[in-house]
């Protein structure tokens, strides 16, 4: 009996230090394969038609303002002021009529300054994958550029290069690391089962609709 227990151990312990080298192997994968995508300023930016702002909550569940949000719609609109990108794709969850972040981050960035011409919204961005692969499908967006927090760019470059789309972050600063540190956790959480979901399992967006081409003039 001791001998079974031993053996059970030492299964568990290999399987245990197996999804531990799967887990590091899938962060670094797509670390490594986005990393020269990724950008923190303006100047050596690519010049896009579009720019895909992915989505968060507007407010915490504290009822304080989400530091991501707003980090986010600040960077967006560098991005305006810059001249960098000329129309922005705002996409995100919108599930409830209470509940809506591509509103949120319109009525944002308008109360910036950015005219609601140039502003498209996709409701039905209701995970990274789906925001990314709507933009090319649904809105004929091959080449845009990202803006998200770093943690996150990564995951979505990773996805587009699977699609075959050219596609750049431009950074949103994170808060400090003892907020942040739960998110990032999380998202190095979700690198091994976006590779799960591209090469495995063949995930697509939940939802398609019908095509929505930006024109922009």
């Amino acid at each position: 009996m001791k001998k079974v227990i031993n053996r059970g151990k030492k299964l568990l312990l290999g399987l245990a230090g197996l999804a531990l080298l799967v887990f590091l192997i899938a962060n670094l994968w797509i670390i490594l394969a986005t990393k020269s995508s990724i950008n923190f300023q303006t100047k050596n930016l690519p010049e896009n038609d579009v720019a895909i702002v992915l989505g968060t909550s507007k407010k915490l569940i504290s009822g304080d303002q989400n530091p991501y949000f707003r980090t986010r719609i600040e960077t967006a609109y560098r991005l305006f002021e810059s001249g960098k990108v000329k129309h922005f794709l705002l996409s995100g969850d919108n599930r409830t009529k209470y509940y809506n972040e591509p509103a949120d981050m319109q009525k944002a960035l308008i109360e910036k300054g950015v005219p609601d011409s140039l502003i498209t919204l996709d409701f039905a961005g209701l995970r990274t994958l789906d925001s990314i692969v709507r933009c090319k499908e649904i809105f004929g967006q091959s080449k845009f550029t990202i803006v998200t927090q770093k943690f996150h760019a990564h995951r979505a470059l990773f996805i587009s290069q699977y699609y075959n789309i050219d596609a750049v972050a431009f950074i949103a600063p994170s808060p400090p690391l003892e907020f942040s540190w739960k998110v990032k956790v999380r998202e190095m959480l979700a690198r091994p089962l976006a590779i799960l979901d591209l090469y495995v399992f063949g995930k697509e967006p939940k939802h398609r609709g019908k095509q929505e081409f930006i024109e922009v003039k």
